[in-house]
């Protein structure tokens, strides 16, 4: 009989020490997240995401501003990762993401951060901007297992994600929380500093489907299992948002979807015109009807 979370069947296999060792061989000419920056993370060496041999962690604690089937009741055990791949020019935690804040954990480190959210009655882990730490998530998480960790995981992430890394979390990860920003590569070069954002996400999000399905709840509406689509709606239609509801609703007319609209300009978002304020409500309110129309299930913050 298969065992929940996922995880605790391939330790046991030990297929899960099997994925440890590849992924973290994959840091020796590093092609984690698909900048595919080669140069080498095992020997602390540095490139696009400025992480090197050990993640960085900026903060952790239960967070209760989450989606409901994510946090719950006793919140969501949100580990925030410093540093990205990606380097959106209006991020709203510019501060982490991109400057830095916070300190070097080894792994047992972050193990222990673990079993300390679970100890605090989080329903989950959630790792935020784990996209260019993954061997270093798993390298944890095999320690964190051996010391009782048993609640399920959830990534966080912006969905430029290479598939190598993502199928490694294939039966470890149960719930994915991808944020697609837009299906406009152009965009994705102006704006996040990175080639071919739109296609690379589409990949990385059906590949997140295919693992999981559709989203799944316990009795108390917390997440089981499956995916659950955040999509910021930016003024000027920047975020291509009809295009990504149609997508969404292509992979799955039972996908979940938060549409949110709480973008306001920060960091260099000022640089750029047509970003440098908030959509106006005419402009959320018709993604909003949009996507009523479409019948997808919406999920409010």
């Amino acid at each position: 009989m298969k065992k929940y979370p996922s995880y605790l069947n391939l330790y046991e296999s030990g297929e899960l020490k099997n994925r440890v060792e590849k992924a973290l061989s994959m840091l020796e000419s590093c092609n984690v997240c698909p900048n595919d920056c080669k140069v080498n993370r095992l020997k602390n060496e540095k490139a696009y995401c400025k992480t090197g041999r050990y993640a960085k962690v900026a903060s952790y604690f239960p967070h209760t501003g989450e989606e409901y089937p994510i946090r719950g009741k006793n919140g969501s055990g949100t580990i925030f990762f410093s540093y990205c791949n990606m380097r959106c020019v209006y991020c709203q935690n510019y501060d982490v993401s991109q400057q830095g804040e916070g300190d070097y954990v080894f792994p047992e480190e972050l193990a222990n951060i673990m079993l300390k959210l679970q100890n605090y009655g989080c329903h989950n882990i959630n790792f935020v901007s784990p996209s260019h730490v993954v061997p270093q998530i798993l390298e944890a998480l095999y320690i964190a297992i051996e010391k009782g960790l048993k609640i399920p995981l959830v990534y966080n992430t912006s969905s430029f994600d290479s598939i190598e890394s993502l199928k490694l979390l294939d039966e470890v990860v149960d719930i994915y929380l991808p944020d697609i920003k837009y299906l406009n590569n152009e965009y994705g070069k102006k704006y996040s500093k990175v080639k071919d954002y739109a296609d690379k996400a589409k990949e990385a999000i059906k590949e997140m489907y295919r693992q999981v399905g559709d989203l799944k709840l316990d009795e108390n509406g917390v997440a089981l299992k499956g995916v659950l689509v955040r999509h910021l709606v930016l003024p000027n239609d920047i975020s291509t948002t009809k295009e990504i509801l149609k997508f969404l609703k292509e992979l799955s007319p039972n996908i979940y979807v938060n549409l949110m609209g709480q973008y306001f300009p920060v960091y260099k978002a000022f640089e750029y015109p047509e970003i440098s304020r908030r959509p106006n409500w005419n402009e959320y309110e018709d993604a909003l009807r949009f996507a009523e129309g479409m019948k997808l299930n919406l999920v409010q913050d």
